[in-house]
């Protein structure tokens, strides 16, 4: 059974985000401020704000989605 995306832990998709994608510490930080204030999914955010590329986007929703 999949997991739903919304049931990834906070902490593993940041993991994967440094590791496997390479976004610095502070790019992360500051998208966890912004979704203080405007919450939405974290990856979406990354995107919106041009932190990652939407093939990153891409490659981190099929990671959520396995």
């Amino acid at each position: 059974m999949k997991q739903e995306m919304n049931a990834i832990p906070e902490e593993q998709l940041l993991d994967f985000l440094q590791e496997q994608l390479a976004i610095s510490p502070k790019a992360i930080a500051m998208v966890l401020r912004l979704n203080e204030q405007n919450p939405g999914p974290l990856p979406m955010l990354l995107w919106q704000y041009g932190l990652i590329s939407l093939e990153q986007l891409e490659q981190i929703f099929d990671w959520m989605a396995s």
